[in-house]
């Protein structure tokens, strides 16, 4: 969990920014994108809003956001108004933007023509004329430049003003502010201590820097620019569906479509439909042709999440997708090809499901390629689970429109000190459940954790997983998961689909486990 949120689409409008006449009132210029830090958005829609929003508000044609490649030294286009080409790089030094990053200074170029500090090879390589060129250097927190803002050509033919460059340099600010919250700017910082792995790689709403989490942002980093089929594993709540998002659009389809397809949240009798599609009169109600998620996802990303709850002769159709990249829709007889990619995510053990005829072996081989095993929360350590709390508790304190509270250094060395069995997803519910309670300051009181008392724990047998409990003696993992979801379930007074979502699991597994606890299905 790097650096914040990966690929959902923009749930938020920027509003319009004032022109100014006279000396900006800076409080008026900035731009207000201090609430992104929590919030699940396209990263890549998100930096291309803010440019659209940048130009206009200093009357320019068009812009760019130029961010620093510490390993070779350039600079490379990251959002910009480039319809002629994908991405434009520069060395430091090179152009008006290189002269920013070497310096650090602002360059306002009235006449571009004859300049020795413009770089005409782009306008060649783009075909656009540029005459009037504003740029302002991007710096950190602690001073550090990692990226210039650049404006091009002021509307109307005009020049821009010193007022522009103020205005400029207090947008860069803020911009600089909201980067740094984005595994954008993490991604840069690894790069200066790992010069070999290539710039460009965003885990974004991935919150973390444990050595765990650096295993898999390196076998990201070499798998997703293939096309192989990927494996996620890991305990419910450790975030496979963000990693899977991370090797989509790391790889060559990330401007495809990404569709998620909940196994678990699925009647076993419509996942086939959902899959795959169906053709008029396939069944009673079947009016029309539909087709399913892999005719929808067409050139990008199917995820199949909760593979392991697929039933078997849908893992028979799904095999040959896979080999042949070709099915049937439901009732029908015409062959449909199709380029997706497919990553697939469970907590279950498959290679027992295997052993017990439950799951193909053959299938099992299949979606194996790449196999990423995601470390759970208590693995990752402290610093980690404090980076998550510090950022859930902005994202929740913004959700319910509350004043952001402190955090009791007691309260977070108990978040530290509990072992998680519902890993990242139990510790945001924690942590919203805290800043819902709270009066400014989150106690230990207001952590919905198990209590923990003073009398020495039961002793355990070699090899049982254990974690706390709530009279403070140690359990296994599936009895603490049971409680919990009993917990949740009368906190709501057993309406199934509030704890569904509270839980943020399908309905069915509910359903599932209860089963599993001997509760009966509901009337």
């Amino acid at each position: 969990m790097g650096p914040h949120c990966d690929s959902v689409l923009l749930d938020f409008e920027l509003p319009p920014l004032p022109f100014m006449a006279s000396t900006p009132d800076i409080s008026q210029v900035l731009l207000p994108i201090g609430g992104l830090v929590g919030r699940e958005i396209d990263l890549d829609a998100f930096l291309q809003t803010l440019m659209d929003r940048i130009a206009v508000t200093m009357q320019a044609d068009r812009g760019t956001l130029w961010l620093l490649d510490p390993a070779r030294g350039e600079l490379f286009s990251r959002a910009a108004h480039l319809p002629e080409v994908s991405q434009i790089r520069v060395k430091v030094g090179q152009g008006v933007a290189g002269y920013v990053a070497e310096h650090g200074e602002p360059v306002n170029m009235p006449d571009a023509r004859g300049e020795s500090r413009f770089f005409a090879d782009i306008d060649r390589l783009t075909g656009y004329r540029t005459t009037t060129i504003l740029a302002v250097p991007l710096r950190d927190t602690g001073g550090t430049i990692y990226g210039v803002l650049q404006v091009l050509n002021r509307r109307g033919g005009g020049r821009f003003t010193d007022d522009d460059v103020e205005r400029l340099m207090a947008i860069a600010v803020q911009v600089s502010h909201a980067l740094q919250s984005t595994s954008l700017y993490q991604e840069l910082q690894r790069a200066k201590d790992q010069p070999q792995a290539p710039v460009g790689y965003f885990f974004n709403r991935i919150i973390g820097e444990s050595e765990p989490l650096k295993v898999i942002y390196r076998l990201i980093q070499k798998a997703a620019p293939t096309d192989a089929t990927v494996l996620l594993r890991g305990e419910s709540g450790c975030g496979k569906e963000l990693f899977a998002r991370a090797v989509h659009v790391n790889g060559p389809r990330r401007d495809k479509p990404f569709v998620k397809v909940d196994c678990a949240a699925l009647p076993a009798s419509l996942i086939e439909n959902e899959l795959f599609g169906h053709e008029k009169g396939a069944f009673t109600g079947a009016d029309h042709r539909v087709p399913g998620k892999f005719e929808a996802a067409d050139g990008g990303t199917v995820f199949i999440d909760e593979i392991g709850e697929l039933p078997l002769p849908v893992q028979g159709k799904l095999l040959r997708v896979l080999q042949d990249r070709e099915f049937e829709r439901v009732g029908g007889t015409q062959t449909i090809k199709v380029d997706v990619r497919i990553v697939a995510a469970t907590n279950r053990d498959l290679v027992k499901m295997v052993s017990e005829g439950k799951f193909r072996e053959d299938l099992y081989y299949r979606i194996k390629v790449v196999e990423l095993v995601l470390p759970p929360l208590r693995e990752r350590g402290g610093e980690d689970i404090e980076r998550l709390t510090r950022h859930f508790i902005a994202a929740s304190a913004k959700r319910h429109r509350l004043p952001l509270p402190r955090l009791s250094g007691v309260a977070m060395d108990r978040l530290k000190r509990y072992r998680w069995p519902g890993n990242v997803r139990e510790l945001e519910n924690c942590i919203e459940s805290a800043v819902v309670l709270c009066e400014g300051e989150i106690l230990e009181e207001h952590l919905p954790l198990p209590k923990v008392v003073s009398a020495a724990p039961a002793p355990v047998e070699s090899g049982e997983t254990v974690t706390e409990g709530g009279t403070g003696e140690l359990l296994p993992l599936a009895e603490v998961e049971k409680r919990h979801i009993l917990r949740v379930l009368d906190s709501v007074k057993g309406n199934r689909t509030a704890a569904s979502k509270v839980l943020q699991i399908g309905r069915n597994t509910l359903g599932r486990k209860l089963k599993e606890y001997g509760i009966a299905d509901e009337g």
